[in-house]
């Protein structure tokens, strides 16, 4: 069974953790630090999308660290193959990979969402409705869209999404529809 097609997985409510595919979980840095919930999923990769580098909680556990701050000129492009194959060649000798910035919203979500578009299949307009399935507070930073949609026209010949303006300034349409949604006929 395709890992990008399975239902929601019930992953246990652990804070500050949202597992993706079978294989690719997004979390914060508290989550990431704790040696036990890493031996626990069986986190064989971590990829640390902070400016800090860290020790692994684990020693056994492959580390990548992408030294990326999260402000919206950042340039987290210029990780999105190294990971999205990092995270793949993980997948494929059936490793588990934990992508993790400070709060797992921003650099990490959008590290996933460059994943999903290369490797999942899914236009970025999907890949993002995957992953706010699966862990609802990810929301990257508007220049992160823009290098996202960069990017996805480079893999697709095409972007599904758009950055708009709105009352708090540039966003992706994607965040105006959820707004959308959460407002009652």
């Amino acid at each position: 069974q395709n890992q990008f097609t399975q239902p929601p997985f019930r992953v246990p409510k652990l804070a500050g953790l949202g597992q993706i595919t079978e294989h690719v979980f997004l979390s914060n840095s508290k989550a990431a630090n704790n040696g036990a919930l890493i031996t626990a999923l069986n986190i064989t990769c971590i990829i640390n999308a902070t400016k800090k580098a860290t020790e692994t909680p684990v020693p056994a556990v492959d580390y990548v660290w992408v030294p990326v701050a999260d402000c919206p000129d950042a340039p987290l492009s210029a990780h999105f193959e190294v990971v999205a194959e990092r995270i793949r060649a993980e997948t494929a000798r059936s490793g588990r990979t934990l992508v993790y910035c400070n709060a797992g919203v921003s650099r990490s979500a959008a590290l996933c969402l460059a994943y999903l578009v290369r490797y999942g299949g899914m236009t970025l307009a999907e890949a993002h409705r995957w992953v706010k399935a699966r862990r609802p507070i990810v929301r990257p930073n508007p220049g992160f869209w823009k290098q996202l949609i960069k990017y996805e026209h480079e893999v697709h010949g095409r972007s599904t999404v758009e950055i708009i303006q709105s009352a708090v300034g540039e966003i992706p349409d994607v965040y105006e529809q959820e707004t959308k949604d959460l407002i009652p006929c």
